[in-house]
């Protein structure tokens, strides 16, 4: 589990960074900022296109292991699951992240920044920690009253 815990934390990281990095593109001037600004149009199919897409990348990264499908699939093949599930949650949490940074700076709309915000707000309740991994992996004892 180990080893799948190092993979997914790369993942995570890598995709942090690569937002890091376009802030700090925009931020020093290295690549301009509101290039498409005047395009309200495309602007907003691109905004409503990313709260959609950001709300219900929250939404489903945070439960995606609660699901009957996938967590009977962890619970039973415990490490190929983890690094195909973990992977797909960091995708779906991470991507809209990244696109919406990028979003933010080319349009310099606040909406999309707020968005980047919301997602990265959740990344700490999915970090893939190796206690983390051998929990989701373990059958959780239910008790019914």
């Amino acid at each position: 589990m180990k080893k799948i815990s190092k993979q997914l934390t790369f993942v995570y990281v890598l995709l942090v960074a690569i937002a890091l990095a376009i802030v700090l593109l925009y931020e020093l001037d290295v690549l301009e900022s509101g290039v498409l600004a005047d395009s309200k149009q495309t602007e907003f199919v691109a905004l409503t296109v990313m709260e959609l897409t950001s709300l219900a990348a929250a939404f489903l990264g945070l439960r995606l292991f609660k699901f009957h499908k996938v967590h009977d699939e962890l619970v039973c093949l415990n490490e190929p699951a983890m690094l195909k599930w973990g992977l797909l949650r960091l995708l779906i949490l991470e991507v809209p992240m990244v696109v919406n940074t990028y979003l933010y700076y080319i349009y310099m709309n606040p909406t999309f920044g707020y968005l980047a915000i919301i997602l990265l707000l959740t990344l700490p309740f999915v970090m893939p920690t190796e206690s983390r991994c051998i929990d989701e992996t373990s059958e959780e004892v239910k008790s019914e009253k």
